[in-house]
């Protein structure tokens, strides 16, 4: 049970972990199958957090939602310490958990059992929007969604239509977001880009469709309406040093998943040019474990990867080469769509 609130601060010999805080302004958001609840008393990272997360699809993987509670909180300021004075640490609690920091640092403490989580920023750290969002809330958010509900993490993209869902899959510089801005282009709904959760049980999708990016290059393929729209997006770098556009997909110009996806393929993407080789060629089980096995290194040790793995096997899967346009990809994409919808139906006709 947490200690009562109280409108003076105590001295620090009753309060060392400075746990009687007056309650934080918070901000509810239904994101990846949970209720997260952020509280904070810094305006700057509230205002993160929206940029993150507001006007979100709220997905549902099933009857319980779980709820999650993250605390951000600014490092103290720095104090005048003498001369070859070590740096201060100061005491902290957020979210059921209690720690300590110096005014320089940054970092993240959770908590899965009780679903919650702690993170500080440093004031330097604070000018650095992107990371803070990319690498500090965003691995709060995903560690706590994924441990909670069992979900198997993928690095991957996932794209689909009416409910039905095809994970993309391939090393980067595979065409991964390319192909998916002109899924959206053609009308597609958007999952997510790069980390894709999936419940093993239902097969079930779902991931956060806030952000897309993309390469300078990737604007000789787009009409000049949308390379107008992605040039007029901010530029974020990574910390390899590549530089791309950060499209907010949340205007009336996109179209994102509403719900989770249900996976009902699997597409690997390679750079190669198709040639004279078919665009989309069917890969074998045998194969499609394999590959999974190869490029999912993390989820393949996750609890729920021997469900996923046996639900997997049976779901069709393809290889995608480069062709000369990435619409081609599209039009290959919602094909393997419809001939999932057209297997549904002959199911259903033949019970």
């Amino acid at each position: 049970m947490s200690p009562p609130r109280t409108r003076t601060p105590p001295d620090i010999s009753a309060d060392p972990f400075q746990e009687w805080t007056s309650p934080a302004p918070r901000t509810r958001i239904r994101l990846l199958g949970g209720e997260f609840e952020f509280a904070s008393d810094s305006p700057e990272l509230r205002r993160i957090v929206d940029w993150a997360y507001a006007n979100l699809p709220r997905h549902k993987l099933s009857a319980a939602v779980p709820r999650f509670r993250i605390r951000l909180t600014l490092a103290p300021r720095e104090r005048t310490r003498r001369r070859g004075e070590a740096p201060r640490i100061e005491m902290l609690s957020g979210a059921n958990l209690l720690g300590a920091t110096t005014s320089a640092s940054d970092f993240v403490a959770l908590s899965a059992a009780q679903q919650t989580g702690l993170i500080v920023v440093s004031r330097g750290m604070l000018r650095f929007r992107y990371h803070v969002r990319y690498e500090l809330i965003e691995f709060a958010v995903f560690t706590l969604a994924t441990r909670a509900q069992r979900l198997v993490p993928l690095h991957a993209a996932c794209v689909g239509r009416d409910g039905r869902g095809l994970l993309l899959m391939g090393a980067s510089g595979a065409g991964k977001s390319t192909a998916c801005l002109h899924c959206l282009l053609g009308g597609l709904d958007f999952l997510a880009e790069d980390s894709v959760f999936v419940a093993p049980d239902s097969m079930l999708a779902t991931g956060v469709s806030n952000f897309l990016h993309v390469r300078r290059d990737a604007l000789r393929f787009v009409p000049d309406s949308c390379a107008a729209l992605i040039r007029r997006s901010p530029i974020i770098r990574r910390r390899s040093g590549v530089q791309k556009f950060e499209i907010d997909l949340r205007g009336p110009e996109f179209r994102l998943a509403p719900r989770p996806l249900k996976i009902v393929g699997v597409v690997f993407m390679r750079r190669a040019a198709a040639g004279n080789r078919p665009l989309v060629a069917p890969l074998g089980r045998a194969e499609l474990l394999a590959r999974l096995q190869a490029s999912q290194p993390y989820a393949a040790n996750q609890t729920g990867w021997t469900m996923f793995s046996k639900r997997i096997a049976s779901t069709p899967a393809f290889e995608l080469r480069r062709g000369d346009h990435p619409t081609e990809a599209v039009e290959a994409l919602k094909d393997l769509l419809a001939a999932s919808t057209a297997r549904k139906s002959r199911t259903r006709a033949k019970r």
